[in-house]
């Protein structure tokens, strides 16, 4: 997590050290969350190597996959970390994770005290919203198998760990409309 932080040349080596200091270690197995809706966001994870999905249940109990997450990757459930309500959201290991953490309070406590730190944050919180407003642009312009061919040129080698279940809910489709495009590409 260090490095990433130390790729935007912001923060000071004092403040890098802080980060690895209070930055540490999990590991998911399949199926466990990071965060589950109700629950207020408490960390900053990092994804070294997995999958993992975000999703929300419907009232209806149904579930919608709208984010899915490679390695290399920071994530958080950010309008729990910005707002410091309850998280609509859940996110979920789809294979198993290695991560790294650091507690949203410690990262807090830096960008309190820290105007560079305040600058990254407000820098990698303007990445997720660019992030979030691509992907429903996405949705209002292309096809589904735009979006899934999309999917398969940026991670070729993950996506055949995705249930497809989950691929289809993410593509906003059918499973048998996803069987359809799947076979297109074959």
């Amino acid at each position: 997590m260090k490095e990433f932080f130390q790729s935007f040349d912001l923060l000071s080596e004092e403040e890098l050290n802080y980060i690895e200091e209070k930055t540490y270690a999990k590991k998911l197995e399949k199926g466990d969350f990071i965060i589950k809706e109700g629950e207020i966001n408490s960390e900053i994870v990092w994804i070294k190597d997995g999958i993992v999905r975000s999703f929300y249940t419907t009232e209806k109990g149904d579930e919608f996959t709208y984010c899915i997450i490679f390695k290399n990757t920071l994530m958080t459930a950010l309008s729990s970390y910005i707002s410091g309500d309850p998280s609509l959201e859940n996110t979920q290991a789809i294979t198993p994770v290695d991560l790294e953490a650091i507690k949203a309070t410690d990262l807090k406590y830096l960008t309190q005290r820290s105007i560079s730190c305040m600058a990254l944050e407000k820098l990698i919180i303007e990445q997720q919203y660019i992030e979030l407003e691509k992907r429903i642009f996405s949705f209002q312009k292309e096809k589904a198998s735009e979006r899934y061919l999309d999917l398969i040129s940026k991670q070729p080698e993950y996506i055949k760990q995705i249930p497809l279940r989950y691929l289809a809910s993410y593509l906003g489709i059918s499973l048998r409309h996803l069987t359809r495009i799947r076979k297109e590409f074959l």
